[in-house]
C-alpha cells in the first residue's frame, strides 16, 4: 500500500491506523427500521458498514483501530454494545460473504461438469460420423453446435470462477478484520479528528 494513503489517517502511539467514526449519539450508528430489536442484534448503518469496509479495503491489511466519537461519552455499557454490534455485525457479514463465494464455486463447478460432458458427446458424435463417412450438412452443424455449446459453458466456468472468487475472499478478510479489529471511543473533548462522520444524525 502506498504510503501516502496511510498518512492520511490518524496513528495511535504504536502505529496503528485509526479509523474514525463520529455521530451524534450510538443510536445514529444503527438501523432504525426494527425500533424493538435490542441493539446487539440490529444491523449496522448502511453507509457506516459502507465506510468501514472502504476505509479497510483502502489501506489494505495494515493494523488499525475503529475509534467511535459521540457528543456525550458513553456508558461501559454502551461502549460494550457498540464492540459487540460491530464484532457480530461483520462476523455476519463474513458469513454471508462465505455463503455467497460457495455458491458461486458450485455454479461454476456445475458449468465446467456439463461443458466436459457436452465436450465429450461432441467428440463422440464426430468420431460416429468420421465411421459413417461423409457426414451430412445437419450432422455438422449438430456436432459443431455440440462443441460450441461445451466451450461456452467451460469458459463461462472459468469466467465466474477467475472473476468473482478473488473479490469474495477479499471482502471475507475485509469483514472478517473489521470484526475482530479493536475499537476504542474519544471523549467528546478531544475533537480534533479529521475522521468521517457516521452517516445518520452526524
Amino acid at each position: 500500500m502506498p504510503k501516502r494513503i496511510v498518512e492520511r489517517y490518524e496513528q495511535t502511539a504504536d502505529g496503528l491506523v485509526i479509523v474514525d467514526v463520529a455521530a451524534r449519539r450510538v443510536e445514529d450508528l444503527y438501523e432504525d427500521f426494527d425500533k424493538t430489536a435490542p441493539y446487539h442484534k440490529k444491523d449496522l448503518d448502511e453507509d457506516l458498514a459502507y465506510y468501514l469496509t472502504e476505509c479497510v479495503r483502502e489501506i489494505g491489511r495494515v493494523d488499525f483501530v475503529i475509534r467511535f466519537m459521540f457528543e456525550c461519552y458513553p456508558s461501559e455499557e454502551f461502549m460494550l454494545r457498540v464492540r459487540t454490534s460491530v464484532h457480530k455485525f461483520f462476523i455476519y457479514q463474513k458469513e454471508l460473504e462465505r455463503d455467497a463465494m460457495n455458491k458461486m464455486l458450485r455454479k461454476a463447478a456445475t458449468l465446467l461438469i456439463i461443458g466436459i460432458i457436452i465436450l465429450g458427446l461432441s467428440l463422440w458424435v464426430n468420431h460416429l460420423f468420421v465411421i459413417e463417412g461423409t457426414p451430412s450438412f445437419l450432422n455438422t452443424v449438430f456436432a459443431e453446435g455440440l462443441t460450441i455449446v461445451a466451450w461456452v459453458s467451460v469458459w463461462e466456468a472459468l469466467a465466474t470462477f477467475l472473476l468473482n472468487w478473488p473479490q469474495h475472499l477479499l471482502l471475507i478478510r475485509i469483514f472478517r478484520t473489521i470484526a475482530e479489529a479493536p475499537v476504542q471511543f474519544q471523549p467528546p473533548s478531544n475533537t480534533h479528528s479529521e475522521g468521517a462522520n457516521a452517516p445518520k444524525g452526524s
